[in-house]
Order: C-alpha cells, then sequence, then structure tokens
C-alpha cells in the first residue's frame, strides 16, 4: 500500500471508518481515495467521502458509482459507471484506470450526488422489493421507482448534489438496476419483508450487507433536518425498523393523496 497511487475502499459502511483508520499510516500522502460504498454512516449520517476527509485530510476524495451488479460485472457483461471527483483533472485521470472495453466509465465533479444517488437508491429498491413480493404488478413497481428517484432528487439537492445527476448513471441508472434484478441484495429484503419474514432473520440469513436497511433511519434522519418530505422512504424505514408491518406500509401508501406530479408525496 506504500506505493499506491490510488486507495479504492469497497468496505460497507459500517466498517468504512475503522478499516480507513487501519489503513491510514500506510498511505502515501494526497492521493486519490475512491470510495465504492453504497452506503451513509449511522449516528453521524456521513457519507464515506467526509468520513474521508476526517480520517485523511487532505486527500482528493470520490465516488465510483453507477448500475454495477456485482455478479453481472465479474461475468464480464458490458456495465458503465461515473467517477465523480472534486476535481475534473483527477477524474479524468481515474477515468483512465478504471475503464476497458466493456466498462465505459464516464467522469463528474458532482461527488455529492453520485454519493448520495448510490446511497438513496437501497433504500428504494427495498419498497420495490416489497411492491414484488405483493404481487403488486410492474405498473406500481414503476410507479415506486418514479416517484422515489423524485424523493432521492429533493433530498440530494437539498445537500448539495445537482439534479441532473440523478438523472444519471449514479440515480436513475443504478436506482433501476437495483429495483428489477434479481440479484439485486435489497430487493430481496423487500421481497422477504414482503413475505412475513423478521428483518433480524432476513439479514442474519444473507451472506452479504443489504445497505439499505441501515441506510433507511439515516435517511429518515436527514428529511427531517432538511425539510424533505421522503413517504416512501419513510415507510421502508418504519418497516425496517420494526414500527409496522409491510403490508400497512405499503396500502398506506397506496391510499397517499396525488397531487401535481412534481410536488412532494
Amino acid at each position: 500500500m506504500h506505493s499506491a497511487d490510488v486507495l479504492v475502499m469497497a468496505i460497507p459502511s459500517s466498517g468504512f471508518r475503522a478499516v480507513l483508520a487501519d489503513a491510514a499510516p500506510f498511505v502515501r500522502p494526497m492521493i486519490p481515495v475512491v470510495s465504492l460504498t453504497k452506503g451513509l454512516e449511522l449516528g453521524t449520517g456521513s457519507r464515506m467521502t467526509q468520513v474521508v476527509a476526517e480520517v485523511l485530510p487532505g486527500h482528493p476524495a470520490g465516488v465510483l458509482s453507477g448500475p454495477n451488479i456485482a455478479k453481472k460485472v465479474v461475468r464480464g457483461l458490458a456495465a458503465a459507471a461515473v467517477v465523480a471527483m472534486p476535481d475534473q483533472h483527477i477524474a479524468q485521470a481515474l477515468q483512465g484506470i478504471f475503464r476497458s472495453r466493456l466498462f465505459r466509465v464516464y467522469t463528474s465533479t458532482d461527488v455529492v450526488g453520485a454519493e448520495l444517488g448510490g446511497a438513496l437508491k437501497n433504500v428504494v429498491a427495498i419498497a420495490a422489493g416489497m411492491a414484488q413480493g405483493f404481487g403488486a404488478g410492474d405498473n406500481t413497481r414503476a410507479t415506486v421507482i418514479a416517484r422515489s428517484l423524485a424523493e432521492m432528487s429533493r433530498l440530494g439537492v437539498a445537500m448539495g448534489g445537482r439534479v441532473e445527476t440523478f438523472a444519471g448513471l449514479a440515480g436513475m441508472g443504478d436506482l433501476i438496476a437495483t429495483c428489477i434484478s434479481p440479484h439485486s441484495r435489497n430487493r430481496y429484503v423487500g421481497e422477504q419483508l414482503a413475505g412475513g419474514r423478521r428483518i433480524e432473520d432476513i439479514t442474519e440469513q444473507m451472506n452479504m450487507v443489504a445497505e439499505g436497511v441501515k441506510t433507511s433511519s439515516v435517511v429518515a434522519q436527514l428529511a427531517d433536518e432538511h425539510d424533505i418530505d421522503m413517504p416512501i422512504s419513510r415507510e421502508v424505514y418504519r418497516v425496517t425498523h420494526g414500527l409496522q408491518p409491510a403490508r400497512t406500509a405499503f396500502r398506506g401508501l397506496l391510499r397517499t393523496l396525488p397531487t401535481t406530479e412534481l410536488a412532494a408525496g
């Protein structure tokens, strides 16, 4: 690690800070740190690049994010992502490192938007999984995805992201992939919740982390702080934290009175 030119962090949000702190003494000064983590830190509500700024001050920190289901990437199927860094020149240098013939990498300077898109979509995928588990059909699932994208965009912009980022790879692209893929861990959680299983039993049985479960509580906290109405994300939080059953939450969303399409709710 002493000779590395880039540090890539592919650690769940719950262990990100501790692992980075352990690695810190061995990291060369000023090298970029790229997060692959799609979650938010419990307690602080911090994005992973904010954690990097605290643990490794002076290092440019960014994120590589997009519609990348891990099993499909490993199989070598074509995919795309965006590398977001605060400096465009660094983003372009990293673009060349990550890019391959079948893995297209675009650049961005909207670190906040790209990072939040990757974290927030995991919460939405649980809602989409619940809809799938209840047999609600494609129309309902598409409605959940579209209305959730509006929620994500409102919070993301309030926190400093750019609205166009949420229409791109790190926003809508990642959201669609995570909500429709049978390989999505967060969608699986939603399906199991719809089947009546307890969240503790679901997560204990899984051998991989579903970031949306923990992130849902941080999203509820951030929505309150920024006064953003996020009814779908809030219902996911209530279900994943045992405050109400999945069926009650789903019925409650269907009873919500719609206003204009661009309004909250």
